[in-house]
């Protein structure tokens, strides 16, 4: 079938044209200052689309800077529901570095009319080709020949999809930058012949209602609704209103940002882009963002920066420009405890792996048959995700280990493997070879991969994400594969996974007549690993480079001071066996009479702990410890290690290491050469060094003899930590030590700690992954605005964690609230900002996975349920306590 738009008769496209440019003349324009560039103009316009009732499309014009100069266009499309308003930010940033910048309304969003017809080639992609022929007749606009703007298209999820479908009508498109968005339409809604119920019923409530939409979108859509399941037709219409549909065509550099915690478009659609835009010769980049459809982070100010560097690149054509690599995946390692926001840290590769790549067999127990039940009704429904819960959503509960997904006996089969004997990182969509028979002729199954942990305790389903599959003619039994969802997930040793086959979930449509499954699995899970794919090393330093020139001079100066000795107070012989003793601590800022960085701050730490220094920025932590070094001189109080008084050159502090804000190593000499001289430095006998048992807790293995410029960021950390425990020190002091690690090399830190402190020495670590913290130590000092908030166990600080924070979409009512307090293994149930707060009595059966199906029992609004986060509640509620 030939899709392409047709053909105007020359008349009415002449008259089209002179419709359009009349109508350019009655914008209003406006202007926007900009703190960072040149003056934003923006002109706003209502354009009449050509042909017999034709939309009427609100667009906005922003250019910046010499109005004779020519620059490269750029149109950008809203999200589903959306409007222009939406693209403001986006537009005036494009514009402020040289682009005309075109945004719209697209039909029947914000002011613009017509009916919504999901990006129809008669109407919406209709819609973006006049919008370029638009801006072929504006005198600013580079082109490329007559009528042929040097133009580029960007957008998210519906608007995504326009620019893609855009450049495979319009040849002039010259390259796009998607995000979060669909290849088929309708393998989203319908992923294997399953009906995406809680979703598509999404789109038609965001749209306004069914007659909002094309009269044929409406009617497919209570169809399949009533029905349960897409017919042929209901695919055929959304297939051809998909990007698939044009595939061959669209020849032009693609960067494509998918998110990793979305169940409407997952990571899948991406990989079908890029594989069809690779096959027609084009460059194509791959991103995998933190966030997606179902919330989290999306990354916008990184995302829009690669985007305005690819079309650097591929519009203003320069050639130097770097685009990022061919593949990047945003991976998730702890919480910020300024703001409790996830850190983030990239890995990447040089080509884009796919879904297969480095595949690994893990086998699984279990294989025999196993038989379920698809209950009358489809009821009760297994929970995987709350499709469109937004920020809150179930994913970023799993992405932060928490296992919230539930699956009711005798409606699922389990397969499990045995525990990991290394490390795993899954990276694409697992596979299996499954048996299907079912008492009905069709069979619909849910897969799905959990990571549980050691003892079964915990079980985590990543990124909430399920694979749905509808297998036909399974009286007779089946053999099917079962491609399940690409995920980007760090599986710890020890784990194990645990294949999951149920016949029900909540955002999908499952037959209504009672069945029975019975299932097996046909050989091991096929696990891709994507081994090309690593964790970016954080570039060394610049001061790095002319450290060499420097050794001398910096040996030198440790070799005076080592030597240097001040007098202190006597010896307290009652703490002689005490690491720390902090009493009154005070300093001052600098010229400062009454502002403090520290304050009367007093504490002590005792042999054997791990005590983490927690605060946000500008608490003290760093002061303290400086103090605490003898880097700095307090103003008030004293600092005792085993009994001496810390001054600068105090001889005490030989058992005392420290790393703080990282460490200089010489990157051309091995990681055993660094260390060496660095003890050399000091003037200390070799002897005393201990360099095997600081290498050994340290872990770098075969490493230590290469050079420390082929070091990844993980390696250089510990070989700094190496360097701080080099004669073995009674007290260890770390200053952020995970900084720039991913989670596997942040979880050897937390190993490296706790071996280091089991030996009877103590370790003090200041840290803002309060995850980290409350795995890592036993005691923990809170600071803020340099005072001392709170000192103790971290058991006490913390609290039990047996409170679960549910946060709700609308209020409820207080007989709502009370039919939640009354329900089983339920203590307690109040009202907390933005919903409830929980508390479980402890019982058996008790469980997250428990009430969580009680409260959609309750048709209660769920927009998210997690723990009441433990350390991240204690710290918040000390620190807002702490500056009331």
């Amino acid at each position: 079938m030939d899709l392409r738009l047709p053909k105007l008769p020359k008349r009415r496209l002449l008259a089209a044209v002179a419709a359009v440019a009349l109508l350019a003349g009655a914008g209003t324009w406006t202007a926007a200052a900009s703190d960072d560039g040149p003056t934003v103009h923006r002109q706003d316009r209502m354009m009449q689309m050509p042909g017999a009732g034709g939309a009427k499309i609100d667009t906005s014009y922003f250019t910046a800077g010499d109005p004779s100069a020519k620059r490269p266009a750029v149109l950008i499309g809203h999200g589903f529901g959306g409007s222009k308003a939406d693209l403001r930010a986006q537009a005036e940033d494009l514009a402020a570095k040289g682009y005309a910048v075109l945004t719209w309304s697209a039909r029947g969003f914000g002011k613009s009319t017509g009916k919504i017809g999901l990006n129809d080639p008669k109407g919406e992609v209709s819609d973006a080709t006049r919008l370029i022929d638009w801006l072929a007749k504006r005198p600013e606009v580079q082109l490329d020949k007559k009528g042929d703007p040097r133009v580029g298209m960007t957008g998210a999820s519906y608007g995504g999809a326009i620019s893609l479908l855009t450049a495979g009508y319009d040849k002039r498109v010259d390259s796009v930058a998607t995000q979060i968005t669909y290849w088929n339409l309708s393998d989203a809604l319908f992923p294997n012949g399953v009906f995406k119920k809680l979703w598509a019923g999404l789109f038609i409530n965001t749209g306004g209602g069914c007659e909002r939409f094309e009269k044929q979108l409406c009617e497919m859509y209570n169809r399949v609704a009533v029905n349960g399941k897409p017919d042929a037709a209901a695919r055929k219409l959304l297939a051809e209103r998909s990007p698939q549909a044009v595939g061959d065509r669209i020849k032009v550099p693609a960067l494509l940002f998918q998110g990793q915690t979305d169940s409407l478009f997952p990571l899948g659609q991406a990989d079908a882009i890029a594989k069809a835009v690779r096959a027609n010769h084009a460059p194509v980049s791959v991103d995998w963002i933190s966030g997606g459809h179902d919330g989290g982070d999306r990354e916008t100010g990184r995302v829009e920066s690669r985007v305005g560097s690819w079309f650097d690149r591929y519009l203003k054509d320069d050639k130097g420009t770097d685009t990022g690599p061919a593949f990047r995946v945003t991976r998730t390692g702890g919480v910020d405890s300024t703001d409790g926001a996830a850190q983030l840290r990239g890995a990447s590769g040089d080509r884009y792996p796919g879904l297969e790549n480095g595949q690994r067999e893990i086998a699984l127990s279990g294989r025999e048959e196993q038989r379920f039940d698809n209950p009358a009704g489809a009821a009760p429904p297994a929970i995987s995700a709350l499709p469109g819960a937004g920020g809150g959503g179930l994913n970023q509960l799993s992405s932060l280990g928490v296992g919230v997904s539930l699956d009711f006996p005798g409606q699922h089969a389990a397969f499990q493997s045995a525990p990991l004997k290394d490390d795993l990182r899954i990276t694409g969509s697992p596979k299996v070879r499954v048996h299907v028979k079912s008492s009905s002729e069709d069979a619909v199954l849910f897969g799905k991969v959990y990571d549980v942990g050691p003892g079964g305790g915990q079980k985590v389903l990543p990124s909430q994400l399920v694979s749905p599959i509808r297998v036909q003619g399974t009286k007779a039994g089946k053999d099917v594969t079962l491609t399940l969802p690409a995920v980007d997930h760090d599986l710890q040793k020890g784990h194990r996974l645990r294949l999951v086959l149920a016949s029900t979930d909540l955002g999908y449509a499952s037959p209504t007549q009672p069945a029975t499954y019975t299932v097996s699995v046909k050989g091991g899970l096929a696990v891709p690993t994507a081994p090309g794919v690593k964790t970016a090393a954080t570039p060394l330093p610049a001061w790095v480079w002319w450290l060499p020139a420097s050794a001398a001079v910096i040996a030198a100066l440790l070799l005076l001071t080592a030597r240097r000795r001040t007098s202190a107070p006597a010896p307290d012989p009652e703490l002689a066996e005490v690491p720390l003793q902090i009493t009154d601590l005070s300093k001052r800022y600098a010229k400062s009479v009454d502002r403090y960085a520290v304050r009367d701050v007093s504490f002590s730490v005792e042999k054997g702990q791990v005590l983490g220094l927690l605060g946000p920025n500008g608490a003290g932590k760093t002061t303290t410890l400086r103090m605490l070094m003898g880097l700095i001189r307090p103003d008030q109080g004293e600092i005792r290690v085993f009994g001496q008084a810390i001054v600068p050159g105090a001889p005490v502090l030989s058992r005392v290491g420290a790393f703080v804000e990282g460490a200089g190593f010489l990157p051309h000499l091995s990681g055993r050469e660094n260390l060496e001289l660095y003890w050399k430095a000091t003037g200390r006998p070799a002897e005393d060094a201990r360099m095997d048992e600081a290498l050994e807790i340290a872990g770098l293995g075969d490493a230590l003899a290469r050079a420390v410029r082929t070091y990844s960021q993980g390696m250089r950390q510990r070989l700094a930590i190496a360097q701080a425990m080099l004669g073995m020190p009674d007290l260890l002091i770390l200053d952020e030590p995970t900084n720039g690690l991913d989670p596997p090399q942040i979880r050897e830190m937390r190993e490296v700690m706790i071996r280091y402190a089991q030996g009877g020495r103590t370790v003090i670590v200041s840290s803002h992954l309060l995850a980290e913290v409350e795995q890592s130590c036993t005691h923990l000092v809170v600071m803020d605005r340099g005072r001392l908030i709170q000192a103790g166990p971290v058991s006490e600080i913390v609290g039990s964690g047996d409170t679960l924070l549910v946060g709700l979409a609308d209020d409820i009512s207080d007989p709502l609230v009370d039919k939640v307090a009354a329900l089983p293994g339920v203590a307690s149930a109040v009202r907390a900002d933005g919903g409830l707060l929980v508390r479980l009595d402890g019982t058996d059966g008790a469980s997250a996975a428990r009430l969580l199906a009680d409260l959609v029992r309750l048709e209660l609004p769920v927009e998210s349920m997690g723990p009441h986060r433990r350390l991240e509640d204690a710290f918040l509620t000390l620190i807002d306590g702490g500056t009331a």
